[in-house]
């Protein structure tokens, strides 16, 4: 008894070599701002199928399909599965272990008479082994396994998100190919008739070879052009193609391109975003884990206790009956000189919790990035449009004039030509300026966090 009592007491005498827990470095802390630097243009609530509100069913279905079938999706997706098996792992350290053993032999032999003989003997027992966790070491590890499976679960809603948006915009460019494709084929058949008249003035004699071969260069100026926007629509179909999981194939269309809306944007302030964004989710919960780990290397300074039992029989051919046989113990495992090797393992864990918490500040910091650049990208585009759309109005108008000042004889077939340049340049501008106007929208959403459903807070 008396040499029990030291026993007892070592574990709380090594728990003063212990390190002190270090607190996460001040410079990772952030605050929100208390508003967005460019206005929100918020006019509706967030919808979980925020991609539904283009106004195309094709679009949602593509999504939909690539949410489903996404080969980036479904790795993530095993991924999440790893994680929560390992979670599963880590929680058989807080349980007793059970486990059975039936060894046996049957032998013949001779004995010192030269006799041969036949035993048998066999020793069934069963064990059971418990380390209790005085110090929350093994609790520390269970915390930590089941934060980076709330982190993995996380990073695969921001794949989701990712493939979404990505195929949504792909969707968009898509139809915007299609707009150009529709606006060169209809610059090709008024130029293919400004040709022919200029061809039939040349041949009586009304005008020169000149003009004749202005206007066929001209034509031949907008024929090329089709060629590389319908490479491009193929191209584009073959990467939304990957991206639903399939084969390159066609892609149906739902509606035309004008017909597309812009979607309503749900009201959000800097402060929700930390909720709806789930890499901000990711990076809180990784945060969570390295702090689990910390407190694994901390534990590791402090001993172990392990607790045993077994129980079973001896059964021998040499017995008249079975023997029952029992024993229970215990054991401590104190670390006494580990030539540095614990506190190497903490500092380690202390530099990644760091370099985690750092990382949370950092994805905190893009994502407010993100928001403001797409909403001012919203704001200026909105402004640029109007601009466009003037010019557009004033060079459709001057295209008029030259084409009837070259009708009657005022002016050369150049300022026609220049003029149907023009409008061409301005119709084509208006184009990329409405995709990127809605892109921006798609890019906003995500930057959002898309539906914006909460995440759940990780343990601390």
């Amino acid at each position: 008894m008396g040499f029990a009592r030291p026993v007892l007491l070592l574990p709380l005498l090594l728990a003063g070599c212990m390190p002190a827990l270090t607190p996460r470095p001040e410079a990772s802390n952030i605050s929100p701002p208390a508003d967005w630097r460019t206005a929100m243009p918020a006019t509706g609530a967030g919808d979980r199928d925020w991609w539904a509100g283009f106004g195309d069913p094709q679009l949602a279905a593509l999504v939909a399909q690539a949410r489903a079938n996404n080969a980036d999706l479904a790795i993530a997706a095993a991924r999440v599965a790893e994680a929560r098996a390992q979670e599963r792992v880590a929680r058989s350290l807080l349980l007793p272990t059970l486990s059975a053993s039936a060894p046996g032999a049957e032998q013949r032999a001779l004995n010192p008479f030269g006799v041969a003989t036949e035993s048998f003997a066999a020793q069934p027992a069963f064990q059971a082994a418990y380390e209790i966790d005085l110090f929350g070491r093994n609790a520390a590890q269970v915390k930590a396994a089941r934060a980076n499976a709330a982190a993995v679960a996380a990073a695969r809603e921001a794949a989701t998100l990712s493939v979404s948006a990505a195929t949504a915009s792909g969707y968009i460019t898509l139809l915007a190919l299609d707009a150009r494709r529709e606006l060169l084929r209809q610059t090709l058949t008024s130029r293919g008739e400004a040709l022919r008249i200029a061809r039939d003035r040349a041949e009586a004699g009304y005008t020169s070879q000149l003009e004749l071969r202005q206007a066929e260069a001209e034509y031949r100026a907008a024929e090329q052009q089709i060629p590389a926007i319908e490479a491009a629509i193929a191209r584009q179909e073959n990467a939304l193609s990957q991206l639903v999981g399939d084969t390159p194939h066609a892609i149906a269309r739902g509606q035309d391109f004008d017909a597309l809306v812009r979607p309503p944007v749900p009201a959000a302030l800097p402060s929700d975003l930390v909720r709806r964004r789930p890499d901000i989710a990711q990076a809180e919960y990784a945060l969570a884990a390295t702090d689990a780990n910390l407190r694994v290397a901390r534990a590791q300074f402090l001993p172990q206790v392990r607790l045993s039992a077994s129980a079973g029989a001896v059964i021998s051919s040499a017995l008249p009956d079975p023997v029952s046989i029992w024993s229970i113990g215990g054991s401590i495992l104190a670390p006494l000189f580990q030539g540095g090797r614990l506190q190497g393992q903490y500092d380690a864990a202390t530099a990644q919790r760091d370099q985690a918490a750092f990382a949370y500040r950092r994805t905190v910091l893009t994502a407010f990035r993100e928001v403001e650049d797409q909403l001012a990208v919203i704001d200026r585009l909105g402004v640029q449009e109007q601009a466009l759309l003037a010019q557009r109005a004033a060079v459709a108008d001057a295209l008029r004039h030259a084409t009837n000042r070259y009708r009657a004889g005022y002016s050369p077939y150049l300022e026609q030509i220049d003029a149907q340049r023009a409008l061409l340049a301005v119709d084509l501008a208006l184009i990329q300026l409405r995709t990127d106007r809605l892109t921006a929208y798609v890019a906003l959403y995500q930057a959002l966090g898309g539906s914006g459903s909460d995440a759940n807070a990780p343990p601390r």
